[in-house]
């Protein structure tokens, strides 16, 4: 499996809340919060690891040459300032091995790896006809959730932005895609899109096949006080 991880935003709430370091290297379990995404993926067999920092955020560049040299498998570092998370999506993918299964998130989705697994290992045994496994979670506390409508099989039929009679799933921020989703990404942005949410509108309305798997809870570190949740999440003390 090649993994993906989008580290380029800024960062700017946890500054304004007192935060120092860069969000990547926030520490959460005695780890960079970007060591341990990355230190997951190699346990779990990554082929090929992509990352995509913004140009002003050099202690974090200098970190990951640090340790690219002692990881098992490649390290890819795509050094780049730009508009969105989707932009930053289309520069990293670039640097995709061509033809191959991938899996994307943000440097500040936190998720415990013996959940991270069982997700992992159903895309990889996915059947050749489903283009995606995408994370999802039922923790839904995020501040501008994306809902998630899924039929009885499981596929994703409906991407939405506010709640709906019998929503269960939210976005986890966790995307297993194949090669033809990246046809779709350089559409989108040709076309003017620019936030992931549509983007993944763009891939129901092109008819891909989409499974959700539902990742038990899944956290995002947007201020300061979500340091602490996520450490506490991590160590199995609070559910």
């Amino acid at each position: 499996m090649n993994y993906a991880i989008i580290a380029a935003g800024e960062g700017s709430r946890l500054v304004q809340e007192g935060v120092a370091v860069p969000k990547p290297l926030v520490d959460l379990d005695g780890r960079p919060m970007i060591k341990r995404l990355i230190d997951i993926f190699c346990e779990l067999n990554a082929e090929n690891i992509s990352v995509i920092v913004n140009q002003q955020m050099e202690a974090v560049r200098q970190y990951l040459e640090a340790i690219q040299p002692t990881l098992p498998c490649p390290l890819n570092i795509v050094v780049k300032t730009t508009p969105s998370s989707m932009h930053s999506f289309m520069e990293v993918s670039q640097v995709f091995p061509p033809g191959s299964k991938f899996i994307l998130t943000t440097v500040d989705t936190v998720f415990r790896r013996e959940d991270f697994e069982p997700y992992v290992r159903a895309f990889e045994n996915a059947s050749s006809d489903i283009d995606g496994v995408m994370g999802v979670t039922t923790y839904i506390e995020d501040e501008k959730p994306l809902y998630v409508d899924v039929d009885n099989a499981g596929f994703i039929t409906a991407f939405c932005d506010e709640p709906f009679a019998g929503v269960k799933y939210i976005s986890g921020g966790i995307y297993g895609l194949t090669t033809p989703a990246l046809d779709i990404l350089r559409h989108c942005i040709a076309s003017g899109v620019s936030r992931m949410r549509n983007y993944q509108r763009a891939l129901i309305a092109n008819g891909m096949k989409l499974l959700a798997y539902d990742l038990g809870k899944v956290l995002d570190v947007d201020h300061a006080g979500d340091i602490e949740t996520a450490r506490r999440f991590i160590n199995n003390t609070s559910r």
